[in-house]
């Protein structure tokens, strides 16, 4: 079950109504809006059919003017100019759109991106220094540069010029750069600073070609989703355009691309965007030299693209596998290392670990832990260590990082994920000083991961139509991200494990009416921790499933949660192996009411069995129970439930000997038995008992009980297996015997407990856990 916070937005019904009747739009579609502070027909209309008004003047940029100039000279004159990129897909696709255009220009234009391996990320002395030696004239970086202070510092003495295109933040000090384009520039007023770099690299395309170059957009959508920059304002238009390109491209290299990963371009989003183009883009720059990706962007040759296309997806193939052995041994670090599992920053560094993918890790860190979170591969050669970070709400990665700049060599990067470089033996002092700033900037109730609900939906509200309505919201990305729905206090009509390995799990969900079909993938503990008939609320993202023609609306489940107690039915299970595991250990108290149930579970149980004692208190127990066996009586199982207040039962209540089938024998049956001893006077039991059993069709273990009932009432004695008749005994009712007393209720309560339907049982135990009240009389 969730340990996650849950922050619902109910947005207002009345503003709601307004939004739906004036854009006729969903209900749901308008709840969205609604919630989003999109809350009147005019801003929410604005939104939606949001339109080439919201792009902004190119040379309302600081510096933009000067640069154009420049370059522009540089084309006049045939000077060399290099685009300078980064190894992500947002400086891949900056390079493509930034030489695309130089190439319209009929400029004389290379294009470099550094090998994170060998230069590192930004501006690169070694590199700056050969442009100079080979005669260029002019470096533009483009999603770099605003922190390469050193390296411009070379260039510029080497009578190089250098225009910087960045959007990171900007350090205390900008670089020496003859031109610095920046979107949040000090000196400048651009009405919009989230533009990635891909962005900035299309405004100076456009500042230089004088019209808007919508044979670009496909490349400024690409990376602009992949760099999860804010999906507003200018952004949003963008991204929205160039998803349309998209859908008909001629590129070739884009068609290559699509067809390698699977996907229709007519069917593309957002989302194809980020999950299939995105990853095979970084992957090349992850393992090594992403300056053949430029090329690729810019082939127009079938064969080559496909080529292209396929080394690509075989570099993503490959950076999957090294991510998922990289994380696992930092999970392994982080579980056995008690100074880094302990630290509210989590900074793992190992040799040979590969720079290019541990920022993946770190993120998958910090799905696992919710920690900010480093994760740093050492290179022992040269004492380095060099890696990624990624943080959590409320803690700035990029000013915590800037408070450390002291023990590192470089760092650059934005509040939720940086980069940075270090001496090797600084990284203890690193880890140790985020920890002691997490300290100060971050609560416990910070470090409980949220999951924020846009509205909570009912499920007859959910139908076909509604979903694809959603669809005319999108794009969704970085602040406007995928609405995350609550179905609220609903039932579980049925619930399967599907998968070949039972991984996932299939739900029906049902509102007394309407039902709604749920999946989660990855879910299949999901089963063994829910049951049917309570409460229980769930969040996730609606989909359209379609299969054979059919179009079925279905939640793709993400988390869930309830507030009431649940019982798990385990009885007559044999194989306590089989449900032993669907129990969670750490959490759960196994309470036997005997000694000898103890006794025979304690070599199959790998946990201590606590007999039950009165004397107990709540705090000898954990809020999950397995109840082993049957109590001696109701009560005493109802007092222990009172005391425990459990918010899950396991009922097993296992039994050595069941005697409700055999039931107890009625008057007749004792009449009759009793006049055959009286009438032989004495009844060998090992002999002749189970050919009497035959004879009068009843269980031997009957007769035996019925034997025990005389004895303990002084009708018959027994010894060396031969019962003998007692003369003129005391008149006694055959009831009054403490055996049968005993076997009466045993039998009640197996009715009661052991053989109950499912529904009787969880509301027998329902009113056990009723809280008690006291009338006014009573006091």
């Amino acid at each position: 079950m969730t340990t996650k916070r849950w922050e619902i937005t109910n947005p207002d019904e009345t503003k709601v109504q307004a939004v739906q009747q004036a854009l006729a739009i969903s209900q749901i579609a308008a709840k969205i809006l609604v919630a989003r502070g999109l809350d009147t027909p005019e801003l929410a209309k604005a939104f939606l059919h949001i339109d080439e008004n919201a792009l902004h003047d190119p040379f309302l940029m600081y510096g933009m003017e000067a640069a154009v100039e420049r370059i522009h000279r540089a084309v006049a004159e045939k000077e060399k100019i290099v685009v300078y990129g980064d190894y992500d897909a947002d400086g891949i696709t900056s390079s493509t759109v930034l030489k695309s255009a130089l190439i319209d220009l009929g400029a004389d234009v290379h294009h470099v991106i550094p090998n994170r391996f060998i230069d590192g990320y930004g501006p690169s002395e070694r590199l700056f220094k050969e442009f100079a030696e080979e005669g260029y004239h002019l470096i533009i970086t483009v999603d770099n540069g605003i922190a390469g202070n050193g390296p411009i510092d070379v260039a510029k003495a080497l009578g190089v010029d250098v225009i910087v295109t960045d959007h990171h933040e900007a350090g205390a000090e900008l670089p020496n750069a003859d031109i610095i384009i920046h979107p949040r520039h000090p000196e400048g007023n651009y009405p919009f600073g989230e533009l990635a770099g891909v962005g900035v690299a299309f405004k100076l395309a456009q500042a230089l070609l004088g019209k808007f170059p919508e044979h670009l957009l496909e490349f400024v959508a690409i990376g602009t989703i992949a760099d999860l920059v804010p999906l507003v304002d200018e952004n949003r238009y963008l991204v929205k355009a160039g998803l349309k390109r998209l859908t008909t491209t001629t590129n070739i290299a884009l068609q290559a691309l699509a067809k390698i990963a699977g996907t229709e371009l007519s069917d593309i989003t957002e989302e194809t965007v980020g999950f299939s183009f995105g990853p095979r883009l970084n992957a090349l720059g992850r393992l090594g030299d992403a300056a053949p990706a430029v090329d690729f962007m810019l082939n127009d040759h079938i064969e080559e693209a496909a080529a292209m296309a396929t080394m690509l997806n075989d570099k993503n193939k490959e950076r999957q596998k090294i991510v998922a052995d990289l994380t696992q041994q930092a999970i392994d670090m982080v579980e056995n290392i008690a100074e880094i599992r302990d630290a509210q920053v989590l900074v793992v560094a190992e040799e040979g670990w590969n720079a290019g993918v541990v920022g993946i890790v770190a993120s998958r860190l910090v799905e696992k832990y919710y920690k900010p979170t480093i994760v740093l591969g050492i290179d022992i050669e040269k004492g380095i260590a060099k890696g990624s970070a990624r943080s959590i709400e409320g803690f700035n990665m990029y000013k915590e990082l800037d408070t450390c700049r002291d023990v590192m060599i470089a760092f650059g990067g934005h509040p939720m994920a940086a980069g940075m470089t270090l001496e090797m033996e600084n990284v203890d002092e690193l880890r140790n000083r985020l920890h002691a700033q997490s300290l100060l900037s971050l609560s416990p109730e910070d470090l409980i991961p949220v999951v924020k609900i846009d509205l909570p939906i009912t499920v007859d509200e959910i139908n076909v139509d509604a979903i694809d309505d959603i669809r005319k919201l999108a794009p969704f990305g970085s602040q406007f991200a995928k609405p995350q729905y609550g179905i609220l206090n609903t039932q579980i009509k049925s619930m399967r494990k599907i998968g070949a390995n039972e991984d996932h799990v299939k739900m029906e969900l049902s509102n007394g009416g309407n039902t709604l079909d749920a999946i989660g993938f990855h879910k299949g503990f999901m089963a063994d921790e829910l049951t049917q008939g309570i409460d229980v609320s769930f969040t996730g993202d609606l989909q359209i499933n379609e299969w054979n023609g059919n179009r079925k609306p279905q939640l793709l489940i993400n988390d869930v949660k309830t507030e009431q107690w649940q019982l798990f039915d385990i009885r007559g299970g044999n194989k306590i192996s089989k449900w032993l595991q669907k129990i969670p250990m750490d959490s759960t108290t196994f309470v036997a009411f005997k000694k000898e149930t103890v006794d025979y579970f304690s070599s199959l149980i790998p946990k201590e069995i606590q007999l039950y004692d009165e004397k107990a208190s709540k705090d000898d127990y954990f809020s999950f129970v397995v109840l082993l066996d049957l109590p001696q009586s109701a009560e005493q199982l109802q007092t222990m439930l009172a005391l425990v207040e459990p918010s899950r039962i396991y009922a097993h209540f296992f039994v050595a000997n069941s005697h409700l089938f055999d039931g107890l024998p009625t008057r007749e049956q004792f009449i009759w038995y009793y006049s055959f001893l009286k009438q032989r006077k004495e009844f060998h039991l090992r002999h002749h008992l189970n050919d009497l059993a035959k004879h009068k069709g009843w269980s031997r273990a009957m007769l035996i009980f019925m034997t025990q009932v005389f004895f303990e009432l002084k009708f018959v004695t027994i010894e060396n297996g031969l019962a003998k008749i007692v003369e003129n005994p005391q008149k006694r009712e055959i009831t009054s015997a403490e055996i049968y007393i005993e076997r009466t209720e045993q039998v009640a309560l197996e009715q009661k407990l052991l053989y109950a339907k499912y529904t009787d049982l969880r509301r027998w135990f329902e009113e056990c856990l009723q809280p008690q009240t006291v009338s006014e009389e009573e006091l």
